[in-house]
């Protein structure tokens, strides 16, 4: 239980929108407010907007009371650099997101991949309560992925423990942000499989469309969702295999597919290197609200 004599104001960075809550000694919410991103108007813009937010945030706490700050960013803080890497809102990179921010506000704010704060919350408060270790992922526009073990986030020596999404598994495959080619990213987040699908058909359908689709039958929905479950499959199961870990939770948009749960389930034991796979592979229980509720306690 993470509680303490403190507030907490969490900020959860997202490409279309910026949430941030503000919870009690208690971990009880007192406030909540979503803005927009504004991604397209460039790196100030979203500096000053979270600035704004935090400042806006802070006017809900109790005079004299001590409080902590914690953000979720789609990518990382590199610990030598200090400078932002590997985030999915570009102008986000090779920039000092988190000295700036703290120079703004004049106090100390604790900055953690999205993934991380996503697998934190559900580790602690959601369908991953009660695992030692649990693997998050994040399927939606992109593909992330977390781990904490016992209730603590594992970051690994360059930051990067649980970046899955950028793991080839194609060298032929379709090219990713990151420059490579073949991600998992690119198999199976919605953004992949709209691009697959438009590679194939020459038609620019959404992942929900081609959900869609696919459940009425439609032959060329039918072919491309099967072959994201197959690569569902291929993916976790390998990584099933790697970590051997004790449940995975999968939130982000696609997370609410029901097929993930059944046939993703099925490609995912015949790909893992196990007779008998028995790791639960769970849908996410505190829905959108986990990564900003993770960001308020990695702050601590």
């Amino acid at each position: 239980m993470i509680s303490g004599n403190t507030f907490k104001i969490g900020i959860d960075m997202g490409g279309t929108k910026t949430e941030a809550v503000l919870l009690d000694t208690e971990d009880r919410l007192l406030f909540r407010k979503r803005i927009p991103t504004p991604g397209q108007e460039g790196y100030e813009s979203i500096l000053h907007s979270v600035y704004g937010l935090i400042r806006e945030t802070c006017r809900m706490i109790p005079e004299n009371a001590g409080y902590t700050i914690g953000i979720g960013i789609p990518g990382i803080i590199d610990s030598e650099t200090r400078l932002v890497t590997n985030a999915n809102t570009v102008c986000l990179t090779d920039r000092p997101f988190q000295d700036d921010l703290e120079a703004l506000l004049n106090r100390p704010v604790r900055v953690e991949n999205d993934a991380n704060c996503f697998t934190l919350a559900e580790s602690l408060k959601g369908a991953g309560k009660g695992y030692g270790l649990v693997f998050g992922i994040i399927m939606g526009t992109g593909c992330g992925g977390g781990i904490c073990i016992n209730g603590k986030i594992r970051k690994g020596m360059h930051g990067i423990a649980g970046e899955w999404g950028h793991f080839s598994v194609d060298t032929r495959g379709a090219a990713c942000y990151c420059g490579r080619q073949g991600c998992v990213e690119t198999k199976i987040s919605g953004g992949g499989v709209e691009a697959a699908f438009y590679a194939r058909y020459g038609a620019r359908l959404t992942m929900t469309e081609i959900l869609e689709g696919y459940r009425k039958g439609e032959n060329r929905c039918r072919t491309a969702f099967l072959d994201f479950l197959e690569e569902f499959g291929r993916c976790l199961g390998g990584l099933i295999s790697v970590l051997d870990p004790d449940a995975v939770v999968i939130g982000g948009g696609l997370s609410n597919m029901d097929e993930l749960y059944g046939l993703g389930i099925q490609r995912v034991r015949r790909y893992a290197f196990h007779p008998n796979i028995r790791t639960p592979i769970l849908k996410n229980q505190l829905g959108d609200s986990a990564g900003v509720f993770g960001a308020a306690w990695v702050g601590v």
